[in-house]
């Protein structure tokens, strides 16, 4: 998952473009509302983290300017601004969450994870890579027309990796995902492997297409084949 970092404060960005890296992001940097705004109309990213005092264009210009070019990535504002109409200012302007300065890194990390997998949730109903094909309205899934029996668990981790396609999810993404309020720090990252296991073994039992990537020390993905 790409996640774009509109902050003018440099150290600040750059702790949390090493955080998100740790997780299992890719990040790209922005130092001030136009550069934000030409990465964010110009490139493919699964959240915005946008501070509203931007040198060139502030926060909430950048915000308005996505919305009216129909980019409805998910926008986390972070700033120090916290009054009641700076908040409906920044709702009203398109953002999605709104986190103040100073924050907690765990309270960062929560937002980012609720927004991606709300924005996961709206997506369309058909996805497919390769020979695998997943009906999300009926949260059933094929292989070459016949039908793998997934348990819950197993459809929800290969719905989140297609959703995802060609982008690394951490082993906590996909726990968070899949478990939400009842995610466990220390138990459920070691399901994630038991449940990919469980999974690959029943697309090998109809498919000879080795759909799902392990990255070591991060996590897994599905990459799009030609």
């Amino acid at each position: 998952m790409r996640i774009l970092i509109i902050e003018d404060e440099e150290s600040l960005a750059r702790n949390i473009s090493d955080i998100l890296v740790k997780e299992g992001y890719l990040t790209e940097i922005a130092s001030d509302g136009e550069q934000g705004l030409q990465k964010g109309l110009n490139q493919d990213f699964n959240l915005l983290i946008l501070d509203i005092l931007l040198p060139k264009l502030n926060g909430y210009e950048v915000l308005r300017e996505l919305r009216r070019n129909k980019i409805k990535t998910p926008v986390l504002i972070l700033t120090i601004k916290n009054s009641v109409d700076d908040r409906v200012n920044g709702l009203d302007s398109g953002a999605d969450d709104y986190l103040i300065k100073p924050f907690a890194i765990a309270e960062l990390l929560a937002r980012i994870r609720t927004l991606l997998r709300r924005n996961a949730e709206d997506k369309s109903s058909a996805l497919g890579a390769g020979e695998l094909v997943l009906d999300t309205t009926k949260r059933e899934a094929f292989i070459n027309n016949k039908s793998l029996n997934l348990t819950p668990k197993e459809y929800s981790i290969l719905e989140l990796l297609l959703y995802n396609k060609n982008r690394v999810l951490s082993r906590l993404s996909i726990a968070e995902y899949v478990w939400g309020d009842n995610f466990d720090l220390f138990n459920m990252t070691n399901f994630v492997d038991v449940h990919i296991k469980n999974i690959r073994k029943k697309l090998d039992e109809l498919s000879d297409e080795k759909l799902i990537k392990t990255v070591r020390g991060i996590g897994f993905m599905i990459e799009e084949l030609e």
